[in-house]
């Protein structure tokens, strides 16, 4: 009697010994530690920016105007220098693609004849473009207010076919350079029906 006590302890003891597996706690969260700053543009001006952060905000409204978030739940207000910005960001800034640059040519009154100061600036146009490794051009033809509307857009696409076949024999690929007419309808100086406005009579050549 007293073995076989025994031998229900020993069968009882290795029953308790078993092995438990204990699930590993889930790894903690990565720190969150992220900077916004709000870059100028080319002409030095920049718009308004607010970031929102569990309920707080940071109104960016001036250059390299910086919103920092991090956890838990905060958000910090700050500014860099253009320098630091360099800095810190340079393989961020390095990737960006071109900012896309506008020119301006004037014509003559009712024609697809470029102004004399505007003839001059087309070569350096088409330098601008050529430096882009995959350029796309934009060229919106303009009138002033002389003439019917009918008029005015056939005179609108001419110019900006003037200006794309300019660029083309200067060895910029015609499937790059897409055209279009405005005709009279977005002066850059509003007037009144048949009046003549040199600054109207363009073709704006946006380079991406």
């Amino acid at each position: 009697m007293r073995h076989s006590l025994v031998g229900l302890a020993l069968l009882a003891a290795a029953g308790c010994a078993r092995t438990v597996q204990v699930a590993p706690a889930p790894p903690a969260p990565p720190a969150r530690d992220e900077t916004i700053v709000l870059l100028p543009g080319p002409d030095g001006k920049v718009g308004s920016l607010t970031v929102t952060h569990e309920g707080q905000q940071q109104v960016l409204d001036v250059p390299y105007a910086t919103a920092r978030v991090q956890q838990p739940g905060t958000l910090e207000g700050g500014r860099l220098t253009a320098e630091q910005v360099q800095q810190r960001f340079q393989p961020a800034l390095s990737a960006q693609p071109p900012r896309p640059v506008t020119f301006v040519l004037y014509f003559l009154d009712d024609s697809d004849e470029f102004t004399p100061l505007s003839k001059r600036e087309i070569p350096k146009i088409s330098a601008e473009i050529a430096g882009h490794p995959a350029p796309e051009v934009v060229v919106v033809g303009h009138t002033d207010r002389v003439g019917s509307l009918t008029y005015n857009d056939a005179l609108s696409l001419r110019r900006a076919e003037r200006v794309r076949t300019g660029f083309v024999q200067m060895g910029i690929p015609r499937e790059q350079i897409s055209v279009a007419g405005r005709g009279e309808r977005e002066p850059i100086v509003p007037t009144e029906d048949e009046d003549g406005e040199p600054r109207n009579r363009r073709v704006e050549i946006t380079v991406r």
